[in-house]
């Protein structure tokens, strides 16, 4: 469900990022309360069209201050909207937080945690270090934080402000891909030999409890592949997607004796009390496309497999993910699926998004 919140204020971190606050009254502060690394998926009608998209906040839940910073990207919608358009004093829907890339907060634990990010990943990343440090008074965190150049490095003034109020416990890499820096290790992305030579020279892979990483997919998947080779459990491993890219090393295409097989699956959908019915061709369109394309209302945000809105169980019937970014094994294997990725396989398909 969406609420109207009025945009604080809009200002720029970089000449291609805005960070955009929304005032959250006393009425909805329950409703809006988050924890480190969630998102806002914010909603508006641009060139009479609805668009909505989603961005991590970038504020500490400790602030009491609900802050996304969203970069400008080629032929994106939203994102020139928010750049160019958006103004303090205008309202946007928004839907409350949600999203599962954090650690609960332990404040008498003495972890050492490690981060790596790219560009706009810095954003839930920078809620999650300051909520730590600051709730966590003997944990340390070690950033390794890509760009392309000095002047792009989104929410730096935030960072070095971190810096500076935990120079003990808290240090900060930077890595520059279009750029010369002094330091080799420091110049380009980051892969497998910089990885080597990361947990070679700057921290102990031993000595590390917690791994948070965000940006794109390649750089993600990179740093989680090594980690958990190098004996890391992947249940310390935390990891959120932006986009899925095209190369989806995590998706498959639906079986090919399931594309070619003929006939109709009769969809019935529970939500919110409701039911829902519709049909949709065997191994054709996913679930939740098909249903709001049949009018259907449902929690829907990214689309791509990644921010877990769109979760569903499914009660009755077969269905095949192309992309699983956001649920848990266990979940999986309880009959949770993401319906925007969901294609049906049998006659009849049903599915509950009250459960």
């Amino acid at each position: 469900m969406f609420y109207p919140l009025q945009v604080e204020e809009v200002s720029k971190t970089t000449s291609d990022c805005t960070v955009v606050e929304f005032r959250v009254t006393e009425n909805l502060r329950e409703k809006f309360k988050f924890i480190q690394g969630q998102y806002l998926t914010l909603k508006t009608e641009i060139n009479g069209e609805e668009v909505r998209r989603s961005y991590s906040l970038c504020s500490s839940p400790l602030d009491g201050e609900w802050k996304v910073a969203i970069k400008k990207i080629e032929d994106g919608k939203f994102s020139t909207f928010a750049n160019d358009v958006l103004r303090a004093g205008d309202t946007l829907d928004v839907m409350p937080p949600n999203g599962r890339f954090y650690k609960e907060v332990e404040p008498n634990s003495k972890k050492n945690y490690i981060a790596f990010a790219a560009g706009s990943g810095i954003t839930p990343i920078l809620s999650i270090i300051k909520t730590h440090l600051t709730a966590e008074p003997d944990c340390s965190f070690k950033l390794f934080y890509v760009n392309r150049t000095a002047t792009s490095v989104i929410l730096k003034e935030e960072v070095e402000a971190l810096k500076n109020q935990y120079l003990n416990r808290f240090e900060i890499f930077y890595f520059l891909t279009r750029e010369e820096r002094h330091a080799p290790l420091f110049n380009g992305r980051i892969d497998e030999k910089k990885l080597e030579k990361i947990f070679k020279l700057l921290v102990d892979v031993n000595e590390v409890d917690d791994c948070f990483v965000c940006g794109p997919e390649e750089m993600i998947f990179c740093v989680r592949d090594f980690l958990l080779e190098k004996g890391m459990d992947k249940k310390h491993i935390k990891f959120e997607l932006f986009n899925t890219g095209t190369g989806k090393k995590n998706q498959k295409a639906v079986t090919s004796s399931n594309t070619g097989e003929q006939g109709v699956c009769e969809v019935t959908l529970q939500e919110g009390g409701k039911t829902f019915n519709f049909n949709l061709p065997k191994g054709g369109n996913n679930i939740l496309d098909a249903a709001l394309n049949a009018s259907a209302d449902l929690p829907f945000a990214c689309k791509g497999g990644v921010c877990c809105t769109c979760r569903a169980k499914l009660v009755e019937g077969q269905v095949e993910m192309k992309v699983n970014y956001a649920l848990e094994e266990d979940e999986v294997e309880a009959g949770y699926i993401l319906t925007c990725q969901a294609i049906p396989l049998t006659d009849k398909v049903v599915v509950d998004f009250d459960a």
